[in-house]
């Protein structure tokens, strides 16, 4: 009897200390989003279970079990894509080619336009050009001649139009050219591009590194460093970068450390905020606005019409200000990313224009004025790299090529450009005039008859898709076809520069519209009474566990 007692003492004991944690633990995956995205951990096993299949030539035409006849219209018109391909782009896709056995970006980037099923026959068939080689206003030529008016953004850096940074680049160089390349000393406007960052930001101090990635590592370094704090928050779907600690699903070879995804504009989210004590700072990417919870779309993982995103600029601005209130509360650090947004949205950034002072802003792309550039911006409290009262404990951080001397000149010549009225100008009724050029493009392509939309924060879009389909990426190629140039995440993601006038905008949106047209018209949208999302995802599980055992 006094033994089992003791046995339920202990247990009792055992049990009123692992309830906290279970509490807290369930609080935590609560707070998650129910997605694969959301459970990184999860998402890493799924990905390394995954099996690689491919579709031989009749099934890539027949995915989704169209009729004979659809499948003949779709070969035809696939044909007629390659063909004109290669005679448009054939010396592009010999040297693209050529290039791929050397460069292991542009081999993940050919394999990863599409669905992988659909990829080999595809990527030996409809040879695609990677090569430009001039730019001018709104458009590039490609090594074959040919000109297509670029909605790539160079990957959110041009904001202004080419032919600023190609400006910026050529006056920064100069202004610098008399020191040249000379490393680890300044060349005098670092000290005006300070100056004019620590206004921009509102912040107390800068400190310059060569890529976004970069940046946002030491901003989260720092805030590990003061706080004393081990984790930091992402939210799911947003991207910070490629190292391991804010990438911890696919993608990254190693398990999430000090990381924690929570569900994007979640109650559950900020509970977890108030309740825990290891949380260090709260990374924000603006951008997660227009499709919280939902990693920046691209047309690999189209498989069917399920895509979705809506920018609600009221809603999003209130949970940032509930995120900004919560992290002061508990002195959390509010990191916002701003590598991508940056300047977008308004002159002062993401934060002007949602109305929030984050502790620490990074800022990187367009920034460096068409050179490679990060720039942390922060408190001076969160800046500051040692301890005066513990002399050894530091928070290093250093770069070879940190506040370059041509970097720095280009990056002047950009803020110069911020500041004229012509620049000012294009701010003014921003949000009115692209989200009404989205309407119109949406009303052009609902009278066209064709289950294609877009969605849009800003200058940056999103395709959508209102019918079921397994063939929705094969837009980019059609877009492609018309003289519209899309990075290699396809139809995911477009990026418009400021200085689209309406003129200029009607002929994207003509092209677009036609480029729809002639992709329906080959038959790829066609959908029978049982098709739907739901039973195309049914039908690619079927496949892949059957390739499994």
């Amino acid at each position: 009897m006094e033994q089992q007692t003791i046995a339920l003492i202990t247990l009792g004991a055992a049990l009123s200390l692992a309830l906290p944690w279970l509490r807290r633990r369930l609080q935590l995956s609560r707070a998650k989003h129910r997605s694969l995205a959301g459970h990184s951990r999860l998402a890493r096993r799924v990905a390394s279970l995954l099996p690689g299949y491919a579709y031989g030539e009749a099934r890539f035409f027949a995915a989704d079990d169209a009729p004979r006849e659809l499948q003949a219209q779709r070969r035809a018109g696939f044909e007629r894509l390659c063909a004109e391909f290669a005679a448009r782009f054939g010396r592009g896709a010999e040297m693209s080619a050529m290039a791929r056995q050397h460069m292991p970006d542009l081999q993940f980037t050919s394999r990863y336009r599409v669905p992988f099923q659909f990829s080999p026959y595809l990527c030996e068939r409809l040879r695609m050009s990677s090569f430009l080689q001039r730019s001018h206003g709104l458009e590039v030529e490609d090594v074959d001649g040919n000109t297509l008016i670029d909605l790539t953004g160079s990957y959110g850096v041009n904001l202004l139009g080419h032919e600023v940074y190609k400006q910026c680049i050529a006056e920064g160089a100069a202004l610098v050219r008399d020191l040249g390349p000379v490393l680890g000393a300044y060349h005098p406007c670092v000290l005006e591009n300070v100056q004019r960052l620590v206004r921009i930001a509102g912040q107390d101090q800068v400190s310059f590194h060569m890529s976004g990635t970069e940046a946002v590592m030491q901003a989260v370094r720092l805030a590990r460093h003061h706080t004393r704090r081990s984790h930091l928050v992402r939210f799911c779907g947003a991207y910070h970068g490629w190292w391991e600690d804010v990438q911890p699903g696919p993608g990254n070879p190693l398990p999430p450390r000090h990381t924690y995804t929570l569900q994007d504009m979640s109650p559950r989210a900020l509970k977890v905020l108030r309740t825990r004590r290891d949380i260090a700072c709260v990374l924000i990417n603006p951008l997660q606005g227009l499709h919280p919870n939902a990693a920046a779309p691209g047309d690999a993982s189209l498989i069917d019409s399920s895509r979705c995103a809506a920018f609600d600029r009221e809603a999003y601005t209130r949970w940032l200000h509930e995120l900004r209130q919560v992290c002061s509360e508990r002195g959390i650090v509010l990191i916002f990313d701003e590598i991508f947004l940056g300047f977008r949205l308004a002159p002062g950034g993401a934060q002007e224009y949602f109305g929030v002072r984050a502790d620490m802003v990074t800022y990187g792309k367009t920034l460096g004025g068409g050179l490679p550039v990060g720039v942390v911006c922060g408190r001076s409290d969160l800046m500051q790299r040692y301890r005066e009262d513990r002399p050894a404990d530091i928070c290093f951080a250093r770069g070879t090529f940190n506040s370059h001397p041509y970097v720095m000149g280009a990056m002047k010549a950009f803020l110069d450009r911020m500041e004229t009225p012509a620049v000012r100008r294009l701010y003014d009724g921003l949000d009115d005039r692209w989200n009404g050029r989205a309407a119109r493009i949406n009303e052009q392509l609902a009278q066209a008859g064709v289950p294609v939309r877009v969605a849009n924060l800003s200058t940056i879009w999103t395709v959508l898709y209102a019918q079921p389909s397994r063939y929705n990426w094969m837009l980019q190629f059609y877009l492609r076809r018309e003289g519209l140039l899309l990075s290699w995440v396809g139809s995911g993601r477009l990026i418009f520069s400021l200085n689209f006038n309406d003129a200029a905008f009607e002929d994207v949106a003509r092209r677009f519209v036609a480029a729809a047209r002639t992709m329906q018209a080959d038959g790829w949208w066609w959908q029978d009474a049982t098709q739907s999302n739901r039973s195309i995802k049914s039908g690619i599980l079927r496949e892949t566990l059957a390739r499994l055992w």
